[in-house]
């Protein structure tokens, strides 16, 4: 898919994963971030969570919807779901660390509890959960560069604005593809060639909304006071 340096890969399936594609080593000492690193002789420190598409999955059997019909519903409403906040941990969760976790669903009000802020509120949870995860590199100097977002969860329409809206910088969503073997592909093209292939990827969907930090910050805030917050438990 062509990544360099600075980039920054959420991968949304089941579970979810987010890495961040870097010429030096990073380091977290709380554990959270793992260490990896490519052919290239590049690093990415990579973050996972365990609920990413398996969210979108109960709020699509939650309200009768498909998920194509969940991400429109969810760019129907404002962003922060007129203060409706999700904690996605319905397996429980890795990053971080709460194994015996329960998804939240907190700050509901008479007005704010529709389908198109429970869609909302699911899509912001998820991204919110990689992305609050991830923070923890940019004590090590990681600078963000682009954003590309790849994964079966990764046609949802409403993913890429949603994302765009809570990072605050355009993002690329890629198609489905076998991105596995287009790698593999291009390590042969490299022995073959003596350097690396740029072939470009086609239909990659460029989205760019205005930003909304308050969306993390009320994660964050709900991930906090968990334990003690009034919410329904999924």
């Amino acid at each position: 898919m062509g990544a360099k340096s600075g980039d920054l890969i959420i991968s949304l399936g089941t579970s979810g994963t987010a890495f961040f594609v870097s010429d030096t080593p990073t380091t977290d000492p709380t554990g959270a971030v793992a260490g990896f690193a490519d052919l290239t002789g590049r690093y990415l420190p990579l973050v996972c969570t365990l609920n990413a598409a398996r969210v979108l999955d109960v709020v699509s059997k939650l309200l009768g919807k498909t998920h194509d019909e969940i991400g429109n519903l969810a760019l129907a409403a404002k962003p922060g779901a007129q203060g409706l906040t999700m904690l996605p941990y319905f397996e429980g969760e890795r990053t971080p660390n709460r194994p015996n976790a329960k998804g939240l669903l907190a700050g509901i009000t008479n007005s704010n509890l529709t389908a198109e802020n429970i869609s909302r509120a699911a899509i912001e949870a998820i991204l919110c959960s990689l992305v609050d995860s991830f923070d923890q590199l940019k004590t090590s100097g990681a600078k963000i560069e682009r954003v590309m977002i790849i994964g079966g969860a990764a046609k949802n329409p409403g993913i890429g604005p949603v994302a765009s809206a809570i990072l605050g910088r355009q993002v690329m969503t890629f198609p489905p593809m076998e991105l596995v073997a287009d790698g593999a592909a291009r390590q042969a093209a490299w022995a073959l060639l003596g350097e690396i292939p740029n072939w470009k990827i086609p239909n990659v969907i460029k989205s760019e909304a205005a930003h909304s930090p308050f969306v993390l910050e009320n994660h964050r805030e709900l991930k906090n006071n968990s334990n003690s917050i009034d919410a329904i438990e999924f």
